[in-house]
Order: C-alpha cells, then sequence, then structure tokens
C-alpha cells in the first residue's frame, strides 16, 4: 500500500532550518536513505531518483538569502520559483515581500513539500506539479536554483531562461559550480558559503553563487 504524502513529511523528515536562512523553517529529510525509502513506498514505484525536495540546496540557500538581503528585487512582484524543490526561494520572495509567488515541481511531493513548507512559515505560494521550460507565465522574477546538473536538460532551461530575461524579467540562479552552468553568458551577484549534506554532495560547505544574465 502507498503511503499518503502526509505521512512522508511526518516520519521521514524534521522541521529544520537552512545554515543560510536560520529564520526560515523547512520540512527536512532527517536520514538521507530512510527519506529515499519512503518516498519509493510513498509513490508505489521502486528505483526512483533521490527526493531533492528533502534537502536544502546550496543554490537555493544562496537565492533565498539574496532576496532576504535585497527584497526590492520582488517587493511587489510576480515571482516563479522554478524547480523549487523545497521552495526556500518561493518563501524567502514571499517573505520579501512578493506580490505573488508561483512554484512549480515535475515530484508531486515536491509540490506537496513546498505547499506544507509556505504554511509552516505563515506565506502563501501557489505551488503545481508542472514543466514549466518553454512557457511565459507573464513573472516578473523567476528564481532557479541548483537546475543546472544535467546537460541536455540544462540546455534546455538556461535557453528558456535566457529568453524570459531577454524580454525584461529578473532572473536569478542559484548554482555552487554544477557542470553544465552557462558561466560565459552570467555574472555573479553574490557569493555564499552554505552549509550542505555530504551525502548528496559529497562536500560539508559548499560556494553558492548568484547568477544573472549579462546584460548589454
Amino acid at each position: 500500500m502507498s503511503l499518503s504524502p502526509d505521512v512522508v513529511l511526518r516520519d521521514a523528515t524534521r522541521i529544520q532550518t537552512a545554515p543560510l536562512v536560520p529564520e526560515l523553517r523547512f520540512h527536512l529529510a532527517c536520514d538521507t536513505v530512510e527519506i529515499w525509502r519512503e518516498t519509493e513506498e510513498a509513490l508505489g514505484q521502486a528505483g526512483l531518483p533521490p527526493p531533492f525536495w528533502a534537502f536544502a540546496w546550496a543554490g537555493g540557500q544562496a537565492l533565498a538569502r539574496h532576496v532576504l538581503d535585497h527584497p526590492d528585487l520582488v517587493a511587489g512582484r510576480t515571482v516563479l520559483d522554478f524547480a523549487c524543490g523545497c521552495a526556500i526561494a518561493g518563501i524567502a520572495a514571499a517573505k520579501a515581500g512578493a506580490a505573488r509567488v508561483e512554484a512549480s515541481e515535475i515530484d508531486p511531493l515536491a509540490v506537496h513539500a513546498a505547499r506544507a513548507n509556505a504554511a509552516l512559515n505563515g506565506v502563501q505560494i501557489a505551488a503545481e506539479e508542472a514543466d514549466l521550460v518553454g512557457q511565459d507565465g507573464g513573472w516578473d522574477v523567476v528564481l532557479a536554483g541548483d537546475v543546472f546538473y544535467e546537460g541536455e536538460g540544462g540546455a534546455r532551461i538556461g535557453a528558456w531562461l535566457e529568453g524570459l530575461a531577454a524580454r525584461g524579467a529578473i532572473v536569478l540562479i542559484g548554482d555552487p559550480g554544477r557542470w553544465f552552468l552557462p558561466k560565459d553568458k552570467l555574472e555573479i551577484l553574490a557569493r555564499y558559503r552554505a552549509e550542505v549534506s555530504r551525502d548528496l554532495e559529497d562536500r560539508d560547505v559548499a560556494l553558492a553563487k548568484v547568477w544573472r544574465f549579462r546584460q548589454a
């Protein structure tokens, strides 16, 4: 029998803060192996990829910190937290005064966790299960944390984000040095040292940067 998303959150996560944004709280994994098992049981499918939503990734932490420290970037604006994971960046945007925050993920458990995390922090985000690459919802700001970990997917996402930036959206990318990040098209706005899970990153601290597309 498959488990419900609420059971996964209850049994395989605990409420924690992320090092760069201690003012926020999230349902994060207690144990990497256990959250993986619970995820497979919940979805009734074996051999699934890691439950990325259950960790505060370095790129997302950097974006969240940057938005909280620079609320003028999002205040009064519509924001998309793309591939939101635990929705750390989107929740930070809501806390910083965004008029509306949307969050997208292709993992249904991530969408459930994003909604739960938003409620935990007393904010509202509109989270949906969707692949929005290639679409334009008219967002003023697009936040993308840790999305350049695959070649083909990274190229597709990069071209889409570049197009949104070209039409006037503020596109901010949080990344700790993923191989497929299109650095030649980007410039650095800020640097942050973020504590991360050694189980996933093979290190305890990552230097995460906030990037934007170079402006003419």
